[in-house]
């Protein structure tokens, strides 16, 4: 199968996402904080599939807990793989790409929540050298807008991870040690 293809999301692009992902109003909100700087959102094809999308939310988080602990870090947040087209590198593909962003801008960290009975995400985000936050569980709000436009907005118990984007670089030794010396002591 092809490689995953992400770019940030232009307008045109809304209504076949919202179709294969669902929640338009999700799709509009996220374009507009896009629009207005507030975040960026990313989505990913597979051919001429649309294949998911990766909201890089760059305003303090809405959690307290969060906001507190981690102020000024960016969030991943609402990574998105359609069902069928999962294990083929596209949320890997997606986070890419929003890491390669902060980057770009100057972060040197990044943060996200993820569900605790979500491990299929729990191992992606291990995999991408995600780590817990140290602070214990935090209790996040999805917000989904149904059908008929009514606003579902429902509480998840949520790991948060934490990944730091550029590499530490070990201090160098001060003693210099010729191969076959012995360590004193």
């Amino acid at each position: 199968m092809t490689e995953p293809h992400v770019r940030p999301a232009r307008s045109a692009d809304l209504e076949s996402f919202a179709a294969v992902l669902g929640d338009r109003e999700f799709f509009d909100d996220r374009f507009e904080r896009q629009r207005k700087g507030d975040g960026k959102l990313f989505l990913a094809w597979l051919g001429p599939q649309p294949a998911g999308a990766v909201y890089l939310w760059l305003e303090e988080a809405e959690e307290p807990a969060i906001r507190d602990h981690l102020p000024h870090v960016p969030l991943i947040t609402h990574l998105a793989v359609h069902r069928g087209l999962r294990r083929n590198g596209v949320g890997t593909a997606l986070v890419d790409a929003a890491e390669r962003c902060l980057v770009e801008q100057g972060f040197d960290r990044v943060a996200l929540a993820v569900q605790t009975d979500n491990r299929y995400a729990a191992g992606l985000y291990e995999k991408l050298e995600y780590r817990d936050w140290g602070f214990g569980e935090v209790t996040c709000y999805a917000r989904t807008t149904l059908p008929d436009g009514t606003v579902l907005i429902e509480p998840e118990r949520c790991y948060v991870r934490v990944k730091n984007l550029i590499p530490v670089t070990p201090a160098p030794r001060t003693e210099a040690w010729s191969v076959g010396a012995s360590h004193p002591g």
